[in-house]
């Protein structure tokens, strides 16, 4: 059975971009989160074994989505991809509970490492 992923960015590209790297891994993406609230709301709802979580998206932020989810799931695999220049929030992405993190743009390879990281 393949792994499944929520993938949380508010840009439609980088959704597309995570989930072809994933599937092209034999990744089944069950589901995708423009905001941190939809990304806690379809965490509860799926369950899935990975979320790829963007730092900066409207109405709630990644960082505290990780918060949210981790509170409620603390098993939550959480792969927190950030833009150049946020390392300071990589940080405070980890201390929230985020497993790893990837850096924009993704490589492919580099993506996929993080996943094995955080999946184990």
């Amino acid at each position: 059975m393949a792994r499944t992923v929520l993938i949380c960015d508010d840009a439609l590209f980088m959704r597309t971009m995570l989930a072809d790297i994933l599937k092209g891994a034999g990744f089944e993406v069950v589901g995708e989160a423009q905001t941190g609230a939809e990304a806690v709301k379809q965490y509860k709802l799926l369950q899935p074994d990975l979320v790829t979580m963007d730092i900066v998206m409207p109405d709630m932020g990644g960082i505290d989505a990780v918060r949210a989810i981790v509170k409620e799931h603390p098993q939550a695999r959480i792969l927190m991809c950030s833009a150049m220049g946020q390392q300071a929030l990589v940080i405070e992405a980890i201390q929230a509970g985020a497993r790893d993190f990837v850096v924009k743009p993704f490589q492919p390879s580099r993506v996929l490492e993080a996943v094995q990281r955080v999946l184990g």
